[in-house]
């Protein structure tokens, strides 16, 4: 039997995505998200508040990267999502991580993490439910040691962690259970 647990953001699991941005004094910020993903084959949105340093960085630049947390720097991210930019003006550089200015937008690239998608905003929507960020994908960077022999990101080599909005856990990615477009055929018969 099924009880009703009432309204609440139970969808698992959430990605765990670090949006950099560029401050006005050339500083970089870095937000821990949740609520955003991939909208179409080259897109992205993201849904924040607008009372975020990120999302202030993201309307004077119109740009950012979007990078997915990996295991190893578990501690980092979480601070990304602990520490304000309006707050603390040095939050990257108290993460010990580094960065470099991307190539194709204006925004920056932290280097440890191993998969970074370059953002060029193609619209931004002020919202009742907060403020929504459509960002055409540019390109992908992708560390050659989460790469498969065929030149594909290995899941598992990505090493990547999820949201767990039951508990505010987070989660190793486990081993692969089934093939997309395929697993089901069976039931097409």
């Amino acid at each position: 039997m099924k009880k009703d647990l009432g309204v609440k953001d139970y969808v698992f699991p959430m990605p765990v995505l670090m949006i950099a941005t560029y401050c006005d004094d050339g500083t970089v910020d870095v937000m821990n998200m949740a609520w955003g993903g991939i909208c179409d084959h080259d897109k992205v949105a993201l849904n924040i508040s607008e009372s975020h340093k990120t999302a202030e960085n993201i309307k004077k630049r119109m740009a950012f990267t979007l990078s997915i947390a990996d295991i190893p720097h578990l501690e980092a991210a979480d601070f990304f999502g602990i520490a304000s930019g309006n707050k603390m003006s040095d939050k990257f550089a108290r993460s010990g991580l580094h960065a470099v200015k991307s190539e194709k937008v204006d925004a920056p690239v932290v280097e440890e993490f191993p998969l970074t998608l370059e953002c060029r905003v193609m619209e931004y929507h002020h919202m009742d439910y907060g403020f929504r960020v459509v960002g055409e994908i540019i390109s992908v960077l992708a560390e050659e040691s989460v790469l498969d022999e065929k030149g594909k990101v290995d899941p598992k080599r990505l090493n990547a962690f999820v949201f767990d909005t039951f508990q505010s856990g987070y989660y190793a990615i486990g081993e692969k259970v089934g093939q997309a477009w395929s697993s089901g055929k069976d039931l097409m018969k």
